[in-house]
């Protein structure tokens, strides 16, 4: 039965890890393409890992898989977000006219 339940798990997050490669190359621009890749992309990963850890289901696989869950759930939107930080950062410079745009205010003398 646990390999009917991981055979199903490791469909959906190929489907998902599929829609999020789909994603990348389809959307238009940087923003909508980083939120495939990072959402699909992590729901697809997560439900090979637990297909993965329902099929050994010794003790060291089970933990290295959370670990590795938690990883990526806590790294994901981290990386999303200074990937799309830095291109509204390059794009704000490019509309300024090639002067340095910051967030942080600049010291005045």
């Amino acid at each position: 039965m646990i390999e009917i339940v991981a055979g199903v798990l490791i469909l959906i997050g190929a489907g998902f890890t599929l829609i999020a490669a789909i994603g990348i190359v389809r959307l238009p621009d940087l923003l909508t393409r980083m939120h495939a890749s990072t959402k699909a992309g992590t729901l697809g990963s997560i439900l090979v890992l637990t297909a993965l850890a329902g099929i050994f289901g010794t003790g060291p696989v089970v933990a290295k898989t959370i670990a590795t869950i938690l990883f990526l759930l806590l790294t994901a939107p981290i990386a999303a977000h200074m990937i799309g930080r830095a291109h509204m950062r390059t794009v704000l410079k490019r509309e300024a006219g090639g002067t340095q745009v910051s967030s942080r205010s600049a010291p005045t003398d």
